[in-house]
């Protein structure tokens, strides 16, 4: 049976990281849609999926 994931089981310094890369993941997901809107090339639209992925796993704390 797999454990449940304790985020306050981490270390300080993780924490600190995981703290802010949720707080500017949103931002540069929007910035990126914006720029795959105008100038679609095929490595902005996997990095903004790949953005989309990193928001959702830290919103439900998959990461």
């Amino acid at each position: 049976m797999r454990r449940k994931y304790n985020p306050y089981g981490l270390p300080p310094w993780l924490r600190t990281i995981r703290g802010a890369c949720s707080q500017f993941i949103i931002p540069f997901c929007c910035f990126q849609g914006i720029r795959v809107i105008i100038f679609p090339t095929t490595f902005d639209v996997l990095f903004l999926a790949i953005l989309i992925l990193i928001a959702v796993a830290l919103r439900f704390e998959w990461l």
